[in-house]
């Protein structure tokens, strides 16, 4: 595997100093008249692979301490320098210098960085001084990967085609931030029902203080940055006035959530929020009815959320080991709020609408995109949490009949429940331990009596 590593670096290195000296194509505008051909189609695929599943997959392999990492990794790293290949030369439609080309130069870089830590720590020398630095930067640059990866797939697609240039990156920007922030959040809120309870188990501190204090902070910044002068549009009133409510409810929720505490506040503000978007007015149909599913995309996201802290858990925190089905809402309509907030920029509206595309049939694309993106994050928990050094913890855990869709029941009231039963019901046939011969036994009844036996049933049920 060492050899292997060495020969991942000999080729990052040599690739890296030719991309450096590629000469960029020659145009300063993109043609979306032209097609693009076979070489670009890999291009988007084979990286779209790479950054959206396959790395994000060896990342947590790493995490996990799993021996596939590595290999996993290697490969990635290969395949990614094959895409950018294809990415320089291809024919069809050609793109100026852009921020894709920019984002992709700081990853290959990054990438040579992060071989290199990983060969260094493959060698096992320097243990006690410069090994632990190593790690750590290590795993710091491999935690990158799947942000990374997002910012460059959505930079391709803007890229690709030609949109958020000139005056519509405001406004692209806006749409792509907050849109990703709302799939973040229902990440971490699959990770915290998983793998985070301990981490906030451990701190004292419950979801929703951590969920007060972001939207205290984007409150802040928003509240001060949606106007750019001139007169007030009625968008540049209801943003700014998005940015006092979120300030103003995110410190409530931080009060309310302090000691530990469940809050509903959070949730009430995603509730609010998704009617103001709900009701935002926009040029074309297609866009009014995008940005209306996004807000009750949001407003399901809400009250699903309190349903689940108020009434699912009766404000206790996720006990572990134990998903209810219905935890999985709140964050899954949060993951499909972002997809659809981030397909909703006016370049994209205009282009839907110029093909042709109706809001049903533009909705259920995004739709089919969120469902994917929820199977991917929840796959990578699931993964971190049965593999590697979790897969012998994971085994060693009994079965958990409330997480399979059964409730358990104590021994009281199974009691009461059979206790409930007359008639035939209550009778059932039962083989002695000790003699063999089929006797009726009344189950769960209050004196517990073999009547066939004549004796009492020492724990008052057989069966």
């Amino acid at each position: 595997m060492g050899r292997l590593s060495l020969y991942v670096l000999a080729l990052i290195a040599l690739y890296t100093t030719s991309a450096r000296a590629h000469a960029h194509h020659n145009v300063t505008e993109i043609d979306t008249a032209v097609p693009f051909d076979g070489k670009i189609y890999f291009h988007m695929t084979l990286q779209t692979f790479l950054w959206g599943i396959s790395f994000p997959i060896g990342m947590v392999l790493g995490l996990s301490k799993s021996k596939y990492h590595v290999p996993l990794q290697s490969m990635n790293t290969v395949l990614v320098f094959v895409g950018t290949y294809f990415g320089h030369h291809h024919g069809g439609r050609q793109f100026p210098a852009t921020v894709h080309g920019l984002m992709a130069k700081i990853i290959l870089w990054i990438l040579v960085t992060q071989a290199g830590c990983g060969i260094f720590l493959k060698l096992h020398i320097m243990e006690k001084s410069v090994r632990p630095w190593i790690v750590r930067v290590h795993g710091f640059l491999g935690k990158l990967f799947p942000l990374l990866g997002w910012v460059q797939m959505l930079f391709g697609v803007a890229t690709a085609l030609g949109f958020c240039r000139g005056g519509n990156l405001g406004q692209c920007a806006a749409h792509y931030i907050m849109g990703s922030a709302f799939i973040g959040y229902g990440a971490i809120l699959v990770l915290m029902l998983t793998v985070g309870g301990k981490w906030l188990e451990r701190r004292g501190c419950s979801q929703e203080m951590l969920d007060s204090s972001v939207i205290t902070a984007w409150g802040i910044v928003n509240t001060f940055t949606e106007h750019h002068g001139g007169p007030w549009s009625h968008k540049d009133m209801q943003h700014t006035m998005m940015g006092v409510l979120w300030w103003a409810g995110g410190m409530l929720g931080m009060f309310l959530s302090r000691g530990g505490k469940r809050s509903f506040i959070p949730a009430f503000i995603i509730i609010l929020t998704g009617w103001g978007m709900s009701a935002h007015e926009q040029a074309l149909m297609i866009s009014s009815k995008i940005h209306a599913l996004f807000g009750y995309a949001l407003m399901g996201a809400g009250v699903a959320r309190i349903i689940e802290v108020c009434f699912v858990l009766n404000d206790n925190p996720t006990p572990p080991g134990t998903i209810r089905i219905f935890q999985h809402l709140p964050p899954y309509l949060l993951v499909l709020g972002g997809t659809l907030f981030m397909s909703a920029t006016d370049e994209e509206m205009h282009n839907a609408d110029g093909l042709g595309i109706d809001h049903v049939t533009y909705a259920l694309f995004d739709f089919s995109l969120s469902f994917l993106i929820y199977l991917i994050i929840t796959f990578l928990v699931h993964l971190y949490s049965n593999t590697g050094r979790n897969a012998s913890e994971a085994s060693a855990e009994p079965a958990n009949a409330e997480e399979a869709g059964y409730s358990k029941l104590t021994n009281g009231e199974a009691s009461r429940r059979l206790d409930d039963l007359d008639g035939p019901e209550a009778y059932e046939m039962t083989e002695q331990e000790e003699s063999g011969e089929e006797d009726a036994v009344k189950i769960g009844g209050e004196d517990g009596v073999d009547w066939m036996g004549g004796h009492r049933a020492e724990n008052g049920v057989r069966l």
